[in-house]
């Protein structure tokens, strides 16, 4: 699934949100669909992308990590 892209305006402040058709035909698979559930959908999707990059990830040791959150 393709990744929900970030529209900015010249100053860099986001301006509007890009999502893949394949993501939101599974978001409005239901005829209504509430605020707060399409919230709780789309918050879903982003944690599950995280984790997918996080798992493609390699692993700090903790010195390397220390100096990172110095940082």
């Amino acid at each position: 699934m393709s990744e929900i892209e970030y529209l900015t305006d010249k100053n860099g402040q986001p301006k509007a949100i890009v999502i893949p058709i394949e993501f939101w035909r599974q978001l409005f698979a239901e005829e209504e669909i509430s605020l707060a559930e399409l919230s709780e959908k789309l918050e879903d999707y982003c944690l599950n992308k995280a984790m997918d990059e996080a798992k493609q990830t390699p692993l700090l040791d903790r010195e390397a990590a220390l100096k990172y959150l110095e940082e």
